[in-house]
């Protein structure tokens, strides 16, 4: 059976990953990013390079995305020189950038007028998920679609769910946020105090990750936090502006949430500090 032809957008910590599992699982990719640079690794694999969305757009079966912010999505999509613009009946678009659910439906109502199916599949699992091809991916959009790129979504990630209609898979994704924000803070918390009452910290980890205390943030960001390794898994910047879309989807549901806005108040304070680019690990640097 033929593989179907994809188109990838954005080879930035996750994409990059992505589209070279993407490729290792036999699919023929066509990549586009701005800095092409970035892209080298994966044009050595094999991997074609395009010179816009819209070149992109003309030649695949499947656009996929992961960008920045909803700006970038939104340009990607819907600008004149975008894959909708660019697009054909039958094709399949999917942006897996954290996104604002308004903006999924609008792209979905956008494609569905020119017989394009769109999806929103934002991922969770970081930069070790991305590598591993074990993401997590909640989706939204028609589930025929869906079902048509489940073999694409399985060269990434295992644990894959269709969560309903268009924006369904970025409001998961935004719960998916509001529990990592308490359970970071609560992971520098535990390490904080550790140490404070002068034990080793290593230790303690040892003893409760594997209790009742334990997460995946404490698995995976507490060694880095303990090592002094803030290199971005997911950047700080990012995190904010999917919290900054979580309290205002949140707002428009008549529900506030204390521990999100303290979270992201601290994270705030961080970026005022220049760590906007590090992970989100360095909530760890709050306390130092």
């Amino acid at each position: 059976m033929t593989k179907q032809k994809i188109g990838f957008i954005g080879i930035g910590v996750m994409g990059k990953s992505m589209a070279g599992n993407l490729l290792k699982a036999g699919f023929p990719v066509t990549v586009y990013n701005r800095t092409k640079e970035k892209a080298n690794d994966l044009l050595e694999m094999g991997a074609k390079w395009a010179d816009s969305p819209a070149a992109i757009a003309k030649e695949v079966d499947v656009v996929i995305s992961i960008v920045g912010y909803p700006k970038d999505v939104e340009e990607t999509y819907l600008g004149e020189n975008g894959v909708l613009a660019n697009g054909h009946p039958g094709q399949i678009v999917m942006d897996m950038t954290t996104s604002k659910p308004s903006l999924a439906i609008e792209i979905y109502n956008a494609a569905k007028e020119k017989g394009i199916d769109a999806l929103d599949a934002p991922v969770t699992g970081g930069d070790i998920g991305a590598r591993d091809a074990k993401l997590s991916i909640m989706v939204g959009g028609e589930e025929e679609a869906f079902n048509k790129v489940k073999p694409i979504l399985d060269a990434m990630g295992t644990n894959i769910v269709y969560q309903g209609k268009a924006g369904s898979g970025q409001h998961t994704k935004m719960a998916n946020q509001i529990g990592i924000a308490s359970c970071v803070l609560s992971v520098c918390e535990a390490i904080i105090y550790a140490e404070k009452a002068g034990l080793d910290p290593q230790k303690v980890l040892q003893n409760i990750s594997t209790g009742s205390a334990g997460s995946w943030q404490m698995t995976n960001m507490a060694p880095r936090m303990l090592s002094g390794n803030f290199e971005p898994g997911f950047f700080i910047k990012h995190f904010v502006k999917d919290m900054n879309i979580a309290l205002e989807e949140s707002e428009k549901m008549g529900v506030v949430f204390p521990g999100l806005s303290k979270v992201k108040s601290m994270y705030d304070e961080l970026i005022a500090r220049g760590e906007e680019n590090s992970g989100t690990q360095a909530l760890y640097k709050y306390w130092k």
